[in-house]
């Protein structure tokens, strides 16, 4: 079950897999499978709309039921698809990598994390690190 305390270690561990490696600041958002926001976290130094944005990758893994790196690619194939799925979402939807799915038994979906702030690279590497450290699996896409 993703919990508080889980949503917690994955952005204390995601923040520290950014600093480890060097990222610049990063800011984390964890949402359950209905995309309610449970915990989101600003690094010093990050700019103002890093949490939306942040929310935005995480919105989008959950609502489409895949990774924001897929997202990413079907955007880059089907422009009109995904813009179409951005005006439903009500433009909630980032898709970039950087919106990880939180996978649990089965390949349940737990719920998603949502991080901006580096390359979108980088920020779907923090997010799986994150996710992995609280003992769950995670989809990129």
């Amino acid at each position: 079950m993703l919990t508080l305390e889980k949503a917690r270690i994955i952005i204390a561990e995601a923040l520290k897999a950014g600093i480890a490696k060097g990222f610049k600041p990063l800011t984390v958002a964890v949402l359950d499978s209905g995309g309610a926001l449970i915990a989101l976290e600003r690094s010093d130094g990050a700019s103002r709309m890093r949490p939306d944005i942040a929310i935005g990758k995480a919105n989008g893994a959950i609502s489409l039921g895949m990774g924001s790196r897929a997202i990413h690619k079907r955007a880059e194939e089907q422009a009109y698809f995904i813009q179409a799925m951005n005006a439903l979402a009500k433009g909630v939807l980032v898709p970039v990598p950087g919106g990880v799915l939180i996978k649990g038994e089965g390949g349940a979906i737990l719920g998603a994390v949502g991080i901006t702030g580096d390359t979108s690279d980088n920020d779907e590497a923090a997010a799986i690190a994150g996710i992995e450290a609280a003992g769950f699996a995670a989809d990129g896409g």
